[in-house]
């Protein structure tokens, strides 16, 4: 027998292997399959060389997957909400079942593993292929997709008691708002900003692109797709939000930032920070979810130790000094900022803040947005602020020589500064300052304490104990004496409550460092960040990385999550 060409594979390949297909005629098929932009499967009954039934069940026998007649299947019973339609159509596959961390999948091809890995990605459960008929398989994902594209003309008839507000009243025309105020698409972009809400969403992302429109969630820090709307509507949703956001909406060139307030009741409101962005198909636009509620968590729920609240609360409450917190973007610093300055946020206190922009409003803080096109950056919002009879100062970020010689000023005559530095771990922080061209005698007189951090994300109910190779856990980085004790180590399974992840919610993960006297000593003779993080280490100071094995031991997230977050 002839070798196969290299080019056939996957289920051409196990034809032509048993004979039920040449090669000549299988290599035609996959390329065709490829221009037209369909499954392999489809092309071949297209040829009507092969029946479906008479595919489905040699692709059944040959790769070991069950085989089911999809007419003995009930649509209704089918879990809707396991996969977008979007995703259905992309994958040619259908959610027949799921159970706990599994996905059992309707697919005319199993050997399509482009696609289950996809579903695998977007879903993070582990995949069970069930081999159908294609032809079936075809008229069922066509049901979905069009109940999916009729969601819009259902949501009119929801009653959705919300009012979307800006800070003020839109400065577009009223006849241009009257044009874009689409009715479907009003209750369409409502509960789409509502469901955000309620699954604790950090940002709403809205993706043009050529052939197919699709929204985002990004929830505990990963991005999921909750919908593919008709792309018809993405030019109505656009103007929709630039509306709202107080935007130019004839504007389509060039990227704008706006606000945007949902009302919720007369207690509650939730604020909204909008970026569009011109692409190639349309503008992507990003909806930053800024809930006021989450500065008033209090210390004791982002995650920090005993002893590390403790240092973090002293130095805070000190009557001057800098407090710096450090990590990468969407590490929570935002947050752990707020939620200090909660703690300060007194009637006898006075408060300022620079940011870039201000993400939460707090009642009795005297908030200014920074605006380096009118000349307001952080350096001249510092200035006023040092006029204005402060006693805390909170800078956004301390980006460049100038600003970071004002905040330390500010510290060294009697102001508590707070700010934040893009910086991996707390000891590097010091030597940034020092690059930047600020003295090392400056930073030992003003600086009393950093802060690092990462998020993790925090384990469901759902959790299992796993069994973890002792060698493992010592690589990670635990200690003999830890091992000692009897503890489980959990790992993330899957349910209805976490929608199958096996994570709900994070935990923040800190580095919190004091500067002793000793690293001050270090500090005046241009000492190295390893120089201090071995003296860190010698006070006691835990690592992020030791931080993280410790939320481990405590059953709060998973190993793999904390060596993802604390891999330097």
């Amino acid at each position: 027998m002839a070798a196969i060409p290299s080019s056939i594979t996957g289920l051409a390949y196990a034809l032509v292997q048993h004979g039920r297909l040449l090669d000549v005629d299988a290599e035609d098929i996959q390329k065709q399959a490829t221009a037209t932009g369909v499954s392999f499967v489809a092309q071949l009954l297209q040829t009507k060389k092969m029946q479906a039934l008479e595919v489905a069940e040699f692709a059944s026998q040959t790769f070991g997957f069950p085989l089911l007649d999809l007419d003995a299947v009930d649509p209704v019973y089918l879990p809707g909400d396991a996969l977008e339609a979007g995703l259905v159509q992309k994958a040619h596959a259908v959610a027949l079942h799921r159970r706990a961390h599994k996905i059992f999948l309707a697919v005319s091809d199993p050997t399509n593993l482009q696609a289950l890995d996809e579903i695998k990605f977007q879903t993070s459960l582990t995949i069970e292929p069930i081999v159908v008929e294609e032809d079936k398989l075809t008229r069922l994902i066509g049901r979905i997709v069009e109940a999916s594209d009729t969601t819009l003309k259902n949501f009119v008839q929801e009653d959705i008691d919300l009012e979307l507000t800006g800070d003020e009243a839109p400065t577009a025309d009223t006849a241009v708002a009257a044009e874009v105020d689409d009715a479907p698409v009003v209750k369409y972009l409502q509960k789409i900003m509502l469901d955000g809400i309620n699954q604790n969403v950090s940002d709403i992302h809205f993706e043009p692109y050529e052939k197919f429109y699709r929204i985002r969630y990004r929830r505990d820090g990963v991005l999921y797709e909750i919908a593919q709307p008709p792309l018809a509507i993405k030019e109505k949703i656009a103007s929709r939000i630039k509306v709202i956001s107080k935007m130019d909406i004839s504007e389509k060139r060039v990227p704008q930032d706006g606000r945007m307030k949902l009302v919720l009741s007369k207690n509650r409101a939730i604020d909204f920070r909008v970026s569009t962005l011109p692409t190639l198909h349309g503008e992507k636009i990003v909806m930053r979810i800024l809930d006021p509620s989450s500065a008033q968590l209090g210390i004791e729920a982002l995650g920090y130790d005993a002893d590390q609240k403790e240092s973090l609360l002293s130095a805070v409450r000190r009557p001057y000094g800098m407090v710096l917190v450090t990590g990468p973007t969407g590490s929570g610093k935002t947050v752990s900022l707020y939620t200090c300055l909660n703690l300060l946020n007194e009637p006898g206190v006075n408060i300022s803040t620079a940011e870039d922009p201000a993400e939460i409003n707090l009642a009795g803080i005297n908030q200014v947005n920074v605006n380096e096109k009118a000349g307001l950056t952080f350096a001249s919002a510092l200035r006023a602020f040092l006029r204005q009879d402060p006693d805390v100062i909170m800078v956004g970020e301390i980006r460049d020589l100038e600003t970071a010689d004002i905040a330390i000023k500010a510290a060294q005559t009697g102001h508590m500064v707070l700010s934040t530095l893009h910086t991996n771990d707390a000891p590097t922080t010091l030597t940034r300052l020092m690059n930047m061209g600020v003295a090392p005698f400056n930073i030992a007189s003003s600086v009393s304490l950093i802060t690092a951090q990462r998020l993790a994300r925090r384990l469901c109910s759902c959790k299992q104990p796993l069994d973890v190779p002792r060698e493992a856990l010592l690589r990670a980085g635990f200690s003999e004496e830890q091992l000692e004790g009897s503890w489980p180590v959990y790992g993330h399974v899957g349910c209805d409550l976490c929608a199958g992840t096996g994570y709900k919610g994070r935990v923040g993960i800190y580095q919190v460092m004091p500067i002793s006297e000793e690293m001050t000593r270090i500090i005046m003779k241009n000492g190295t960040a390893l120089d201090i993080a071995d003296q860190a280490r010698r006070e006691g100071v835990r690592d992020l990385r030791q931080s993280g094995l410790l939320k481990v031991m405590a059953g709060v997230t998973s190993l793999e999550e904390v060596e993802a977050v604390t891999n330097e």
